[in-house]
């Protein structure tokens, strides 16, 4: 079952500024960005968050999942809390800092 695109709209609406926050379609799920960094996936209209030291506020609110088989665990975070959850914005700016800048693609020759 793949995600539908109202679900990508009311999470980037939740969490505030869509020029911050952004979402590309993969296989018919999405990758959300945050400052163009990934941060977390949306699989089956469920927002799973990256598990980083900078997302441990989340480690006593979410369970823990793999967004699909053969992925590694994230954070699950159901829809009421993404209006619960108020430094969620935060929490994601805080994982796309911690991520290593995206390298530079070289050109061919």
């Amino acid at each position: 079952m793949s995600t539908q695109h109202e679900t990508i709209e009311f999470i980037i609406e939740k969490l505030g500024d869509p020029k911050v926050f952004t979402a590309r379609a993969m296989f018919g799920e999405y990758a959300l960005y945050a400052k163009g960094k990934v941060v977390a996936l949306v699989c089956d209209d469920q927002l799973y968050v990256k598990i980083l030291p900078a997302s441990s506020a989340l480690e006593t609110l979410c369970e823990k999942d793999a967004p699909y088989p053969g992925a590694k665990p994230h954070y699950v975070v159901e829809e009421s809390q993404l209006s619960s959850i108020e430094h969620l914005p935060d929490i994601l700016l805080d994982i796309a800092s911690s991520l290593p800048a995206k390298k530079k693609k070289r050109k061919g020759k």
